[in-house]
């Protein structure tokens, strides 16, 4: 691999351009005069001896929903190509800049961040790297293809219902979900106030745990790893290994054996009873929708036409949730939050598939919205469930048969343990490598 962050930005810079590649797909915009000023910047540093951090001079691609300043923030989607530029960077990326990363532009995204499965029919869908023809996950598609496809190092997403995490899985990378209030999301367009967190996409844990640690303002060092004997993992009972695939459920099996092997505890935790009360309390409109709804209020009739119709249907579905419902889904998840923290108080982490599926096939979802909301459905279930219960989630590939498509491993702890998660992810990343 070249040294330098100038021959590195180079190499990227030739993935984007590459005709042939997905670059006009996954980047919505290139800042290549910004970023060889910062790349030269960074080696300079490096060459005296006096790096920023040990992010400086990292590729960085960024989701197009994040503020920079003079730029309109478009979020994925036509709606916004008329509204006034950003005034200021959001502090996340900011952060990331003041550690020395090269923010090399940035990437397309499911639009407004309202879908797990990557589609775009405003600037096109990124192909996942294992197979062009399938999705590549959402809503940080563009993120995870990005990084997958060497056109950056490290992506930076955001993460409702799993949108760091799915298309991490989905292509074979790893993609982290932090505790919620440990990034600040201002200057990142909202989907969610509730459940919006900011991750990291990467190639290792490590990538990933140094750019959380820049966003999250704080010392930005590698993790050590924990030792996986003894750690206590559980699997969760209930309906979040129902309806896998026969590639994943022995991709998980293999992965499970290999732990057990290194002398982790792997046992089933029983949360089922809360998944249960989880799922009654959404079944009353959820969080997302209405959320989503009160943000897009002001164009959802008058610039209906531009809507992703696959967009504007949930959006819309947030109209119909009465105030009262929403106070008591948000009293009743605070509830249910206590709970299951209460409930994995005797383990490190929970232990599952981060997705029950391989990618579909764009062609099987983008003008059939049966199918999407069926996949789309499956692609959050397990992932949604941690935002829902506020935990901190890492997803790590899983183990597959050379040419088989990516599945991915998902590690879940309490709300304020991602430093634990990241080391235990470390030592598991290395397991199964």
């Amino acid at each position: 691999m070249p040294v330098s962050s100038r021959d590195r930005l180079e190499a990227c810079l030739a993935r984007i351009k590459d005709p042939a590649g997905e670059g006009k797909r996954v980047f919505m915009r290139v800042y290549e005069e910004a970023a060889f000023e910062a790349a030269a910047a960074a080696d300079a540093r490096k060459a005296r001896g006096l790096p920023l951090s040990p992010l400086d001079g990292a590729i960085v691609s960024i989701k197009d929903l994040f503020d920079q300043p003079g730029e309109v923030t478009l979020a994925g989607s036509k709606l916004l190509r008329d509204a006034a530029p950003a005034l200021a960077e959001a502090p996340a990326i900011a952060r990331l800049r003041a550690a020395g990363a090269v923010i090399i532009g940035k990437t397309n995204m499911t639009e407004f961040a309202f879908s797990g499965v990557g589609i775009n029919p405003h600037y096109g869908t990124p192909g996942n790297p294992a197979d062009r023809s399938r999705i590549p996950g959402g809503s940080s598609s563009g993120a995870a293809v990005s990084v997958a496809d060497g056109m950056a190092e490290i992506a930076i997403g955001t993460d409702t219902g799993g949108s760091t995490r799915i298309p991490a899985a989905l292509c074979g990378i790893t993609g982290w979900k932090p505790s919620q209030q440990r990034v600040p999301r201002d200057g990142a367009f909202p989907l969610s106030f509730a459940l919006d967190s900011i991750g990291p996409l990467a190639k290792s844990v490590t990538e990933c745990a140094l750019a959380d640690a820049a966003m999250a303002a704080e010392p930005i060092l590698p993790p050590d790893a924990a030792p996986l004997a003894g750690l206590r993992f559980g699997i969760p009972t209930g309906p979040l290994l129902d309806n896998m695939v026969p590639e994943v459920a022995q991709a998980f099996a293999v992965a499970k054996a290999v732990l057990e092997k290194a002398g982790a505890r792997i046992t089933e935790w029983p949360i089922a009873d809360l998944l249960g009360q989880a799922g009654v309390l959404n079944a009353r409109g959820g969080l997302v929708a209405p959320e989503a709804a009160h943000i897009h209020s002001a164009w959802l009739e008058s610039k209906a036409a531009e809507f992703d119709p696959m967009v504007l249907g949930r959006v819309r579905r947030g109209l119909a949730v009465s105030g009262p419902d929403y106070v008591a889904i948000q009293q009743g998840r605070a509830a249910l939050v206590h709970a299951m923290d209460q409930r994995l108080a005797d383990i490190d982490a929970l232990l599952l598939p981060t997705v029950p599926l391989l990618a579909p096939k764009i062609a099987e979802l983008a003008n059939d919205e049966a199918a999407f909301t069926r996949d789309n459905l499956l692609l959050l279930r397990n992932t949604a469930a941690m935002n829902f219960f506020d935990l901190c989630a890492i997803s790590l590939p899983l183990p597959v048969v050379k040419g088989a498509l990516p599945a991915g491993l998902m590690l879940a702890s309490r709300n304020g343990q991602d430093k634990r998660l990241f080391r235990m992810a470390l030592s598991v990343e290395a397991a199964l490598a």
